[in-house]
């Protein structure tokens, strides 16, 4: 694996600084009160009178609907009362969600690791209720006390006999490239599971959360040996941009200003090609650049971290050999599609109950800034949300389907919250994968 990661923690009073900036994540969306310009409405399109008082009528309840769920969710973050938030009435240029109560469906998977797990593109039921049991474990180690352990010891009999019984179809499954791997990593996952039988048994829940870790990294090593090759083709007109084809992981180095609470920490990333290779592709290829060392924190609200800025007029990327920002489409990958949409959000498309492959669900999750009325307009800004996601669950939020997420911060993400505007990037430095960058354009000289 790669360098071990450390974040350095103090015990002394939070400060703050300030910075100007120039922020590109829309915020008009969530915060009405931020614009300060005239108010716009939007009604939408309709072939007669009664169809057009009809659907402004279900459209602006819809809208009363979202505004009120983010209201109460700025509020539980912010501590502040919804009705100090909501300022004055404001529509977004796209319809709001209809009768978004529907699209909940259970307890929303927090933990970046299993949101990358299940972002696979793999149909293996085998080894899914081998990795569900162990992904369980999480909740049990929720009971207090060593009573957890007769929940973790029932998740572990479950995992056994689901690795048992399903082995041949697992093995099965492996990519012929990577089948030796896959089966080497199985028959640690197997031993693991005893040692982790053993730690029950000998009552020592300390021990529990540090070997499900290890098993589910065997685990995601298994599926991962399961993709064979990329599994689509990526659209013409972005072939040859930089593209991801597979993972890669990479480690931010932040130094932080003005705060004795931390003085650095090193974020692990995980980004996604399989889901997003155009985004995440030209993220690494940036990466490559240098182009975000010694850059900035340059939005830090409780909300999100935000960077990419760089210094003069530009607000992305400008290619050297042309002279022109980079820019690259909104993507989305929806489960049950074989590639992303690309260039509209899944409300533009009409997908209001589609699931997002990489919803906004875990804390870190990392996403693409744009311009609020072009798609398109992506480049070098990225951020970090920071959040619960019960406040704004999965595909019933205001950010699912809109912006392009790419990766996961999976390590040390909870110390997102203490970066502050001015802290600064030292590195972005790449742990593995950059084997599956493919027209890497930091190779060509200017």
């Amino acid at each position: 694996m790669a360098a071990s990661i450390s974040c350095h923690y103090f015990s002394s009073p939070l400060t703050t600084c300030t910075k100007s900036i120039k922020p590109k994540l829309n915020y008009s969306n969530f915060n009405p009160a931020i614009n300060k310009g005239s108010i716009r409405h939007f009604a939408p399109l309709c072939s007669n009178p009664s169809e057009c008082q009809e659907k402004e009528a279900n459209w602006f309840l819809s809208l009363k609907k979202c505004a009120a769920a983010v209201a109460l969710s700025v509020s539980l973050i912010s501590g502040l009362p919804g009705s100090q938030w909501l300022g004055p009435a404001h529509a977004s240029t796209t319809p709001a969600l209809p009768d978004v109560s529907v699209l909940i469906s259970g307890p929303p998977i927090k933990d970046p690791g299993a949101l990358l797990r299940y972002a696979l593109p793999i149909n293996n039921k085998a080894i899914r209720e081998v990795q569900k049991p162990l992904e369980d474990i999480t909740d049990s180690l929720k009971i207090a006390g060593l009573k957890a352990l007769d929940s973790v010891e029932r998740n572990t009999r479950q995992a056994s006999r689901a690795l048992k019984e399903g082995k041949t179809m697992i093995v099965s499954g492996l990519a012929k490239s990577k089948a030796d791997h896959g089966i080497e990593l199985l028959n640690k996952l197997e031993a693991g599971l005893g040692e982790l039988q053993q730690i029950v048994e000998d009552r020592n829940r300390d021990a529990v959360f540090p070997k499900q870790k290890e098993l589910l990294n065997y685990v995601g090593g298994v599926e991962e040996d399961m993709v064979d090759g990329f599994p689509y083709e990526v659209p013409e007109e972005y072939q040859n941009k930089p593209l991801l084809k597979g993972r890669a992981t990479v480690d931010m180095k932040v130094k932080v200003k003005d705060n004795p609470n931390l003085e650095e920490c090193v974020f692990r990333i995980v980004l996604d090609g399989y889901n997003a290779p155009v985004t995440s592709g030209n993220f690494l290829d940036l990466v490559e650049r240098h182009f975000y060392d010694g850059m900035e924190i340059q939005r830090a609200d409780g909300f999100v971290v935000q960077t990419g800025d760089p210094e003069g007029p530009a607000e992305g990327f400008i290619d050297p050999s042309t002279e022109k920002t980079r820019t690259v489409p909104l993507e989305i990958m929806v489960d049950g599609e074989k590639a992303p949409f690309y260039g509209e959000t899944l409300e533009e498309l009409g997908l209001y109950k589609a699931q997002t492959r990489l919803p906004f669900n875990a804390f870190g999750t990392m996403a693409m800034a744009r311009e609020e009325f072009d798609n398109n307009s992506g480049s070098s800004q990225v951020f970090w949300l920071l959040k619960e996601s019960e406040l704004t669950p999965s595909n019933a939020n205001i950010l699912d389907g809109r912006y392009a997420v790419f990766g996961y911060v999976t390590q040390n993400e909870d110390f997102l919250a203490d970066l502050k505007v001015g802290d600064v990037i030292e590195s972005i430095q790449v742990v593995s994968g950059i084997d599956n960058l493919v027209n890497p354009s930091y190779k060509i000289a200017g």
